[in-house]
């Protein structure tokens, strides 16, 4: 009798997973959908993220295709950077995922312009069961541009559906930069201190003190200039869905960010295309080193913002990157 119980048992559990998971991740019905950029939407512990699906050119649902999750910088949307190597990549034939996380653009998240990398990685997993329950992905893949670089390898360290990554000009912080980056310790201090007193204004009044994210000269944003992608309104900056804002409370958890801490614990297969002019070249080359499984590094011209949009750069990693992916991800 307990063997039948357990059996019972086992089967409503599967159930329940299997009809949560439909909720969290409802495709479309293929009949809506078409070649190019579709809107899309998955749940991510309960909240609406917004995406964009893209379909590659003679899309048909019978067939079986390698998939992609792509995502942009510190504060961006899915209109900026992730839509442009979305479409490029879709182009060479792969089913792409460019989307907002949590708190950003036309996803939901109480707490807006907040960035949590732990969060993101929620969301990154979510974007990952979306992708796997499409009866026409065969293969997930991850592509992060900038801050997403490190956030993919936050994913990789844990999630073994994901069969390939690739970052470009990834941002990958660790303790011994931080100083340097932010005016030394004392000022880190400082930061911490405005972090926890911001949040604690949020738990006791609901105001969620906001900053310019960048600026070429403003002192109070969390990163100061030159931010050409972000100020020019023909590029990133001219993107109606972004706001230019920075939650103060993101202190702590944005400096906690530690990318390079996770390359040890990485064994899928990663692809690390790069540039002298990106940030932190050389935390670049240490990530990829202290990697563990099968791994190509690529050293291109440019600096860090030709990587989001310029024709050049955009052009030659999609490439390198769809050639990556082709190569390695299999089921």
């Amino acid at each position: 009798m307990k063997y039948i119980s357990s059996i019972i048992l086992l089967a409503t559990t599967l159930w329940l997973g299997a009809d949560l998971n439909r909720e969290n991740n409802n495709p479309m019905n293929t009949k809506d959908l078409k070649v190019g950029k579709n809107n899309i939407e998955f749940k991510s512990d309960g909240l609406k993220l917004a995406g964009h699906l893209h379909l590659p050119e003679g899309f048909d649902p019978k067939k079986q295709y390698r998939a992609v999750v792509v995502a942009g910088s510190l504060t961006s949307v899915k209109e900026q950077m992730a839509d442009t190597y979305a479409d490029r990549l879709s182009k060479q034939g792969f089913i792409t995922l460019s989307f907002d996380f949590r708190n950003y653009g036309e996803s939901e998240g109480e707490i807006r312009q907040y960035e949590d990398p732990e969060l993101k990685l929620r969301d990154l997993e979510a974007a990952v069961s979306y992708l796997v329950n499409l009866d026409y992905v065969e293969s997930v893949g991850g592509l992060g541009i900038c801050t997403a670089g490190g956030n993919m390898a936050y994913l990789a360290a844990q999630d073994k559906r994901l069969k390939a990554f690739v970052t470009i000009a990834a941002w990958l912080p660790n303790a011994e930069t931080l100083p340097l980056l932010y005016g030394g310790e004392e000022n880190l201090k400082t930061l911490r201190s405005k972090g926890v007193n911001a949040k604690e204004a949020y738990q006791n009044n609901g105001v969620n003190e906001i900053i310019p994210a960048y600026s070429d000269h403003d002192q109070t944003a969390s990163h100061v200039g030159p931010m050409e992608y972000y100020m020019d309104t023909h590029r990133g900056g001219g993107v109606p869905q972004w706001k230019n804002e920075f939650s103060v409370m993101s202190w702590n958890t944005w400096l906690d960010f530690d990318p390079i801490s996770k390359a040890d614990q990485i064994e899928t297969p990663a692809m690390i295309i790069h540039s002298d002019g990106s940030a932190l070249p050389d935390n670049a080359k240490l990530f990829y080193e202290q990697l563990k499984g099968k791994k190509e590094l690529v050293w291109l011209d440019g600096n860090h913002f030709d990587f989001y949009d310029q024709k050049d750069q955009v052009d030659r990693s999609s490439k390198h990157a769809a050639d990556f992916f082709r190569q390695t991800l299999n089921k």
